[in-house]
């Protein structure tokens, strides 16, 4: 397929699409629209924050502001108290690779999120009888803990922090926070269709949401797969140690029949444990792509169109031999 063939074929087959971006060898090599987006539009790249959240927790540690992975989540809020031991065990480890245990089945969205602190609710949700498993538990809404973390670890919101250490050393535009103030809101925000501004959804309290919420285009989310795919450098920077990004794309079998047969690491889907392929994944289908062997970064931004399974699947069907 030539260019105006394969926009033509993502328009019938992927219609939620808006935006592709692709690089090879760190130079743009495709980019298109659909859906009447502009390339600097963005979209809420849903769970695909998460992976996001991972990097900052990385430049965190990388600074010395969070001194390890092991540290038990309760040092961060000493003022927590609760008579259930094994939560006091629990790990910035375990919510990176999604170990840690809940005392609910889904996510508790309408507790925590209408809750005066976003942060403490979801640490209401830590524990169960089963203790610490180790099993694989994936969990958005909760997640919320490891912004409340980078917060006491560094006294910065999340967006702040984002801004600063890694969207403008990316030359991602500056993002500031949203807040719902109605649950309405909070659901127009989730489910709209039409793009968005450069955002990052947030509690009361101005922390940016760690499972979800921030918005970006297929731009700015190939600028962050470029930065993992050189190992942390980025035009000759390092802006965060390849250690980090050894370390977070390290993955792990998921024990469930749910994920397709991926891995995880800390907040990022092993797609191909051979090639080393891996990708940030969000509902309605917004991916961002990192193939090593190939040299490749395929950005994917789509408006809210939910259960989109077959993503990763059409990027290397499609679009990964048009860009190779």
């Amino acid at each position: 397929m030539n260019k105006a063939e394969l926009h033509n074929f993502i328009e019938e087959k992927q219609p939620n699409i808006c935006q592709v971006v692709a690089y090879k060898n760190n130079e743009k090599v495709y980019s298109d629209c659909w859906n009447s987006y502009k390339e600097d539009d963005c979209v809420h790249i849903m769970s695909a924050t998460k992976s996001i959240m991972a990097l900052l927790i990385g430049l965190a540690i990388d600074k010395g502001q969070i001194k390890s992975v092991n540290d038990k989540v309760l040092d961060y809020f000493p003022d927590y108290k609760r008579g259930e031991k094994t939560i006091y065990d629990v790990t910035i480890k375990h919510l990176l690779t999604m170990r840690t245990p809940y005392k609910c089945k889904g996510d508790p969205w309408s507790k925590v999120c209408s809750s005066d602190n976003w942060t403490y609710s979801s640490l209401d949700f830590l524990g169960g009888k089963k203790g610490l498993t180790d099993e694989f538990n994936y969990q958005t809404v909760c997640l919320h803990i490891l912004s409340g973390i980078l917060y006491k670890a560094t006294n910065m919101k999340t967006v702040d922090y984002a801004n600063k250490y890694l969207f403008e050393r990316l030359g991602i535009r500056k993002h500031i926070n949203y807040l719902a103030e109605t649950a309405e809101e909070h659901k127009a925000f989730t489910t709209g269709k039409t793009p968005k501004e450069n955002i990052w959804f947030c509690d009361t309290d101005g922390l940016g949401t760690s499972g979800y919420g921030l918005c970006m285009s297929a731009e700015d989310m190939a600028k962050i797969g470029l930065l993992c795919l050189n190992n942390g450098n980025y035009n000759g920077k390092q802006i965060i140690s390849s250690k980090w990004i050894k370390e977070m794309t390290t993955f792990r079998e998921v024990d469930s029949n749910n994920f397709r047969g991926m891995q995880y690491g800390y907040l990022w889907w092993g797609i191909d444990s051979k090639k080393n392929i891996y990708s940030a994944i969000g509902n309605s289908g917004n991916v961002i792509y990192i193939n090593p062997e190939n040299n490749i970064v395929i950005a994917v931004a789509s408006y809210f169109k939910p259960t989109i399974f077959d993503r990763v699947d059409f990027i290397q069907e499609y679009i990964e031999p048009f860009v190779n």
